[in-house]
């Protein structure tokens, strides 16, 4: 008897071993619901890899300010050595230094970096730096030799006290070169393909509170120069799509977190979720952190949906093409998938990239399957193949059933199909107004257009029939009466 209970205490243990190992998740990944609660949910990123200078056989990072990704290349401006750092990723996802650049050439003379923040690679593999300190744009090729360099324009606008102070570094299909300047908040200083000052573009804009106003009309001089001014603020970051529209951040908390702008700077995103792309919608006073969210970077994906890097709690922002938050991952710690100091985003493929200056570390987040599943019902409904959209998101429901944005995303491919009722039952089911009247209207004409003749009908009948039947009691009382 003692030996057969040592076989199934054996046989039980053995099974316990060789089950199955289910992952805990590495980030506390949500979303909010319609009551702006905060609802838990799989990961759709985890992280993949977690990247020290030690890791890469060089010197610890001091300080890194920037990070650009170009296919299997990444450049980390690795600030506080005066470096930057070219890293290649091979097919294995290892990831190996190829280069450390710390002065460039000019005029046979080493220039040396002081404290570069940012770098950009254009179409033509010409890389522009942001050699801050230095106060100047450096052009240089893909072979690090010295090209051009953009120090401060001669221009009214900046005035003789004004210093040329270049921090973030964009260039557009047709090599402009756009710029963000620290004390500028007159917007993205703009530079032609010859590298002449041509002014600024998509400044933000200015809220008043109409009571300060007031107020500042009311007040004496002295009390005004103790006001806060009216003036726009400055851009935390700037970013590009594969589209040539310009992704830019305010981490000021005073205007609208994210924007994207277009050739003539003005702000062309869609806004169409529960709330704006403003990050966490309820926010508390936790652990030493309150306010709002403070976008610090932003990055855009190939169907149009952006990630959005939140300084204030380290929290990654992910939205779609309409503006619908679809989950939001990170926080601010020294755990795995957490950040000290977030300052740049950036992305591989569907891998994301998320530098952090005081751990001197770069983490990448790779896409899960419920993740996946997610971008595919979205570049299915882009393709136009609502109902292949559709039966995704129901895929989507079954490995989270609290996914409000499943229920509207099957809403929406059943309105494209002209399923008005099964779109308004999903609508319902979260709430979603808007769409919910849109699918009612439609509903409401197409039974209209079908059941017309119905309704002429009866109010044909209504109409002639009284009129006939007294005809008729008429014509039958005359006759009787004969």
């Amino acid at each position: 008897m003692r030996n057969i209970f040592r076989i199934v205490f054996l046989l039980i243990v053995c099974s316990f071993a060789l089950a199955p190992v289910f992952a805990s998740p590495t980030n506390y990944t949500y979303n909010y619901d319609f009551w702006f609660e905060q609802v838990a949910s799989p990961d759709a990123y985890r992280v993949g890899a977690y990247i020290l200078g030690t890791s890469l056989d060089i010197d610890h990072f001091r300080d890194p300010q920037g990070l650009y990704i170009r296919d299997n290349r990444i450049y980390v401006c690795d600030s506080g050595n005066n470096r930057i750092i070219k890293i290649e990723v091979n097919k294995n996802g290892e990831h190996s230094v190829v280069r450390i650049v710390n002065s460039v050439m000019i005029n046979g003379v080493s220039s040396a970096f002081n404290y570069p923040m940012d770098i950009f690679e254009n179409r033509d593999g010409n890389l522009y730096i942001a050699d801050t300190n230095n106060q100047r744009l450096l052009i240089l090729d893909n072979n690090w030799n010295f090209i051009h360099e953009i120090l401060k324009p001669v221009d009214e606008s900046l005035g003789d006290l004004t210093e040329f102070i270049p921090v973030k570094v964009i260039v557009d299909f047709a090599n402009r070169v756009f710029i963000q300047a620290r004390n500028i908040n007159k917007g993205l200083m703009e530079f032609d393909n010859r590298w002449e000052f041509s002014g600024y573009m998509g400044a933000n804009k200015v809220h008043v509170n109409p009571i300060d106003y007031v107020w500042k009309l009311l007040s004496t001089q002295a009390q005004k120069e103790r006001m806060d001014l009216f003036i726009p603020t400055e851009y935390s970051n700037v970013a590009m799509d594969k589209d040539g529209f310009i992704y830019v951040t305010n981490s000021s908390g005073q205007t609208a977190p994210v924007r994207r702008l277009n050739a003539m700077g003005q702000d062309i995103l869609i806004r169409n979720g529960y709330e704006d792309p403003v990050g966490d919608l309820v926010v508390g006073n936790a652990g030493g952190i309150s306010g709002r969210s403070r976008f610090i970077d932003a990055v855009a994906f190939d169907n149009d949906s952006y990630a959005c890097f939140d300084r204030t709690r380290g929290r990654i922002f992910m939205y779609d093409f309409q503006g619908n938050l679809l989950y939001a991952f990170g926080g601010v710690g020294n755990r795995e998938g957490s950040f000290l100091q977030p300052v740049a985003l950036d992305r591989m493929g569907e891998s994301l990239y998320a530098l952090d200056s005081r751990a001197g570390a770069l983490t990448r987040f790779d896409l899960t399957g419920y993740g996946a599943m997610i971008n595919e019902a979205l570049d299915e409904y882009k393709a136009g193949r609502y109902e292949s959209s559709a039966l995704v998101w129901e895929e989507v429901l079954k490995m989270n059933g609290n996914y409000d944005l499943a229920y509207i995303g099957i809403g929406r491919a059943a309105l494209r199909q002209s399923e008005f009722q099964k779109a308004m039952k999903y609508y319902k089911l979260k709430h979603y107004r808007e769409g919910y009247g849109k699918a009612f209207q439609l509903y409401r004409k197409q039974w209209m257009e079908e059941n017309l003749w119905w309704i002429l009908l009866i109010i044909g009948l209504a109409i002639f029939l009284p009129i006939l039947i007294r005809f008729s009691i008429k014509t039958v009382k005359e006759i009787l009466e004969a």
